[in-house]
This record gives C-alpha cells, structure tokens and sequence, in this order.
C-alpha cells in the first residue's frame, strides 16, 4: 500500500531529527520518495520557532493502526512530549494518506483531517504527487494547495 506521511520539527536540530525519523521509518516503510524541507511558520499555536516540513512517500504491508502505533513509537524515540496542544515538539509524523482508503476512528483520521488547510503539508506533497485525488473530496492535491489559505512557507536553503 502506498502511502504518504507528514513530518514536522521546531525543536532541537531540526534537520537531524528530520533524518533520524527517516531513518526510523526505514525500518517499517519502504521509502520511495521524500520530498524537499520546508520552513513554515506554526499555526494555530504562533508563540513557537518555525518548523521544518516533508512529506515522505512509501509502501507498507501495515494497516493503518498498526502504522499509527510504528509512528508513535517513532516520536516518543525521538524525544516527542506532548505538553501543549499544536506546540513545539521535536518531531511530528502525520499519516496523510494511505492509499484510497478512508478512517475514521477516535485514533485516526484517514485522510488526514486538517491536510486541505495547511500549505506547510501540501506544499511538499504537491512535490511528490501533485495529481493525487483526496478520495473523499475528489480534489487532487494540487487543487488542495491551490485553495489552501495563506502561510509563510519557504523552501530550507539546501533542499
């Protein structure tokens, strides 16, 4: 099953934690693509350094749960304390979409349930599979970015 992951970072050594969550993934996941890193300011809680953003592409054999559980470990791995609701955290991973498939649960949300309102995640989507269709909403994801309200957003120097 194709599928596609957000991941985030304000805390720490952005890049570095970005990397070593990849890595982590590695071992679950096949990798396929990762896309460039962005730099976004936060939203919803604004009083916290920028983040460093990607989308990473992969094939599992896991259901979703099973890969909401992997990433959850992956973030507590990686130093992720939840304190404040949508604040810092040394790293973030999002499961966006996993293949066409649509859940709802009190866990998980599948497609991701915010994804159309954030740039800092389509954007770098958008650089993976730009014609990728939203399978509730039908929008491809480019249609998603193109609708997307307003945020500073820039490419990392280097990426």
């Amino acid at each position: 099953m194709t599928v596609y992951l957000g991941l985030g970072s304000n805390v720490g050594h952005r890049e570095a934690t970005l990397r070593q969550a990849i890595a982590l993934l590695a071992r679950s996941v096949r990798s396929v693509r990762v896309s460039p890193v962005y730099e976004s300011e936060p939203v919803d809680y604004t009083d916290q350094p920028w983040f460093l953003n990607l989308v990473v592409e992969a094939e599992t054999d896991m259901s979703p749960t099973q890969l909401l559980a992997r990433v959850a470990r992956i973030e507590r791995e990686l130093g992720r304390v939840r304190t404040i609701p949508k604040g810092p955290r040394t790293i973030d991973i999002d499961i966006l979409f996993f293949g066409d498939a649509v859940v709802r649960t009190a866990r998980l949300r599948i497609p991701h349930a915010r994804m159309a309102e954030r740039r800092f995640v389509l954007a770098p989507l958008a650089d993976l599979a730009p014609d990728l269709r939203h399978p509730v909403t039908g929008q491809t994801v480019r249609e998603m970015l193109q609708a997307a309200p307003p945020q500073n957003l820039r490419l990392h120097p280097g990426a």
